[in-house]
């Protein structure tokens, strides 16, 4: 009997094989997007919650500004504001995840944040005003002037 092919069920094999590959591949791809950025406050929402699970939003919160970081297919989007033009932290607590929305003094669209855990939120509150305490004391130290 002639050989002609590799028959269906050589076939069949490297299909599964492919999709596999391709499943790895995927797996690998959403991983890398998904990483936590680098810093010691980083805050990353929930793949459970609305709008994350493909690509998880992360906040960072720093002694001079807060980072929104989006990822996305191609790239991500980053939204920054310094902490003397945060006016306002507002966390909306549901049943499972809590929304956070910090607002800007300077009029710009706020930053708004869905899905991370309720302890999260609140810490990010807690650092922003921390970081905003000891930013304003400081720069009114400097300020003052000496005797």
């Amino acid at each position: 009997m002639p050989v002609t092919g590799i028959g269906v069920e050589g076939l069949a094999v490297w299909v599964a094989a492919a999709a596999a590959a391709a499943g790895s591949l995927a797996g690998v791809f959403f991983w890398v997007k998904g990483r936590r950025l680098p810093g010691p406050h980083v805050f990353r929402a929930s793949r459970f919650s609305r709008g994350n699970f493909w690509f998880p939003t992360q906040v960072s919160v720093a002694p001079t500004s807060v980072v929104h970081y989006t990822p996305e297919l191609v790239g991500g989007r980053d939204q920054s504001m310094h902490l003397a033009h945060v006016a306002s932290v507002l966390i909306d607590r549901n049943l499972f995840f809590s929304d956070v929305m910090i607002e800007s003094s300077g009029g710009a669209s706020p930053m708004r944040c869905h899905g991370h855990r309720k302890a999260d939120a609140l810490e990010i509150k807690r650092l922003i005003e921390h970081y905003q305490s000891e930013y304003y004391r400081h720069r009114g130290a400097g300020d003052r002037p000496s005797p």
